[in-house]
């Protein structure tokens, strides 16, 4: 189960740099429901993830590199890129700070996941996150994949 905020970002932190990130890549093979595929750094996965908006179902199953190349071609829509950082949030969590390129540029987003609902509704973000974004399927990345000028 996947329960997670999600922020549109007023101003990047000034320390951004000193954090560690991922590079990741993402296509959708289906979006209803959301079925995708992900490089992540030189780690490659095929997820599941059911309808919902603050809370739904996530299965993550490891791809191989050559599973990963060959599913790529079938994806719908746009190929996401973007650069993730992981910001520590005391006591306990970590903001998923994502840096969009290519089309979706300079879209910045970022994701508070939580163990609880209770928690996630009663998550008050730092001053630095914009417009609270979670319940927009506008922000999702495979309404994203979709795309075009």
């Amino acid at each position: 189960m996947e329960i997670e905020r999600k922020y549109l970002i007023k101003s990047l932190p000034d320390n951004l740099n000193s954090f560690p990130f991922h590079q990741i890549e993402q296509g959708y093979l289906c979006t209803d429901p959301v079925v995708r595929i992900r490089m992540q750094d030189e780690t490659y996965y095929l997820t599941y993830k059911s309808k919902g908006l603050m809370v739904r179902e996530e299965y993550n199953l490891p791809l191989t590199k050559e599973a990963y190349f060959h599913l790529r071609s079938k994806a719908d829509g746009i190929l996401i890129t973007k650069k993730r950082y992981l910001i520590p949030l005391p006591p306990s969590h970590t903001i998923e700070l994502d840096i969009f390129e290519g089309e979706l540029a300079p879209l910045t987003l970022a994701e508070v996941e939580f163990a609880t609902e209770e928690e996630a509704n009663h998550f008050l973000p730092p001053e630095w996150f914009g417009e609270d974004v979670t319940y927009s399927e506008k922000y999702h990345n495979s309404t994203l994949s979709r795309f075009t000028d």
